[in-house]
């Protein structure tokens, strides 16, 4: 009887790290764990280490080759011996936002930026969390660490590159530090056109250069565990769920998760002067063109409990509604990325006696997070990607209500790949290439989303445009915030 191989796939997401052991020829799962992270957006990656010891503990047997698939954008500065100076500063870390308009001027506008990278940066992106913190260490009141960390400073990585050196058994310092295009093609410093880095965008964002990581292939192995399995190259979390999700020409992937994501693989760069659509690259060689929101399902938790209401309860309710009545929730709880409103807060319009109704605001909360999300599966269109069928991912895509109104709002078929751990089964997949030296087939199990409800989308959608259209100079005037 031949001996399976065993491949490991590590998740570093926002909120916990993941580790699935997988079936390399079969991507079946055989063991699992998880731990979760600190609720922050400015963190020391040594809980991220702490996690991965406590999620892998007694997983690793017979483990051949592992891959880490992390957060984006995450800033992690490292000294000449690879010591963390500065707690990590996550994607969802909005104290960038002035930096951000800074360092788009400076370059010549968002034209410039896109030409330059392919994406234009918004204040997620790792190069404006760079001038961000050059800015506060150069502050006459400066905190000490941060103008310690800016000092001290020799070399800038992501969280999946960070996860991946410290993994490897023989790591030296900064020397040998390993990224990819996919979670490369995040930092606002390299271009997924030209697969290069773009060096003097580092220093016009930090004042002087910073050593950064070198980009292996798809394939690659950058290293090897001290338990002996080889290391795979890694990515960040889209690319490396694109690859669990085993997309195809015409599929999106639409995930509503702490923030909302539309994606698509796509043969040829993009760039979007607009900024919507951030010109990623994949996992496998290829393009991961990208538009992100940063509220997405927690847009339902928060309006439940506004309401009193369990998840369930109010699921229930706005999936048995008969309409939001002309009631308007823009859901920029959190701030928000697309569109670019950092410094944003939420906005209910149209409230009357009738629409004062928990079923219609549930109704209104799920239509708003749904709108947000149509926004972005457009802007993939206006690049000329096609959408044929959407996945549903994330917590939020368990909501029936979500399921039986994003056929409408979105405007394609949905599909509901069974619940899974995507960024996680990506990485082992990218394992299981390395290993073997081919990329697998793995299944995808797709499930049954709620049936569809019939709706004027048009006219929903133009009423959202148009409250947003009216009101978005209150939306980040300063009393919001």
């Amino acid at each position: 009887m031949t001996e399976l191989r065993l491949v490991a796939g590590v998740d570093c997401s926002t909120q916990a790290t993941k580790v699935l052991v997988c079936e390399a020829e079969t991507g079946a799962v055989v063991r699992e764990g998880r731990a979760p992270h600190p609720d922050a957006t400015q963190v020391d990656p040594a809980e991220w280490w702490k996690a991965w010891e406590i999620a892998s503990d007694g997983l690793l047997d017979g483990v051949q080759a592992i891959a880490v698939g992390g957060q984006q954008h995450g800033m992690v500065l490292l000294d000449d011996s690879g010591e963390v100076v500065h707690p990590a500063v996550l994607w969802n870390d909005t104290s960038s936002a002035d930096a951000t308009t800074e360092l788009i001027a400076e370059l010549g506008g968002a034209e410039a930026w896109a030409e330059a990278i392919g994406s234009v940066p918004v204040p997620s992106f790792t190069v404006t969390k760079l001038r961000w913190i050059r800015d506060e260490a150069a502050r006459a009141d400066a905190d000490a660490v941060r103008r310690e960390a800016a000092r001290r400073a020799a070399a800038v990585v992501l969280p999946h590159d960070w996860m991946t050196h410290r993994l490897a058994a023989d790591r030296r310092g900064i020397e040998g530090i390993t990224t990819d295009r996919g979670d490369a093609s995040g930092t606002g410093w390299w271009s997924a056109a030209t697969n290069s880095y773009r060096t003097d965008l580092v220093e016009l964002a930090f004042g002087r250069q910073l050593a950064l990581p070198r980009v292996a292939g798809p394939a690659e192995v950058v290293g090897e565990t001290a338990f002996g399995a080889a290391i795979a190259a890694g990515t960040g979390d889209n690319a490396a769920a694109a690859l669990g999700l085993d997309l195809q020409p015409g599929d999106v992937a639409v995930s509503l998760g702490t923030s909302g994501t539309a994606f698509a693989r796509s043969a040829n760069p993009t760039a979007d002067p607009t900024g919507l659509v951030a010109g990623f690259a994949d996992a496998t060689g290829e393009y991961l063109p990208l538009v992100c929101t940063l509220n997405a399902a927690r847009v339902m938790s928060a309006t439940a409990n506004m309401l009193g209401l369990d998840l369930a309860e109010f699921d229930e309710a706005a999936i048995t509604s008969p309409g939001s009545d002309g009631l308007v929730l823009l859901p920029f709880l959190d701030g928000e990325r697309t569109p670019d409103l950092p410094h944003s807060t939420g906005l209910i319009y149209g409230l009357t006696r009738a629409t004062m109704q928990p079923a219609t605001m549930a109704r209104a909360a799920v239509e708003g997070l749904l709108c947000g999300l149509a926004d972005a599966v457009d802007a993939l269109r206006a690049q000329g990607l096609p959408v044929h069928r959407l996945l549903l991912l994330g917590g939020g895509a368990r909501s029936r209500a979500v399921q039986a109104l994003a056929p409408a709002l979105l405007g394609a078929e949905v599909v509901l790949p069974e619940p899974a751990e995507y960024v996680a089964l990506g990485a082992a997949r990218q394992a299981a290439w390395a290993l073997t030296g081919e990329l697998p087939t793995w299944p995808v199990p797709v499930g049954k989303p709620e049936p569809a409800i019939t709706l004027d989308a048009t006219k929903l959608r133009a009423n959202y445009e148009q409250v947003l259209t009216n009101t978005r100079p209150l939306l980040s005037h300063p009393y919001n915030r």
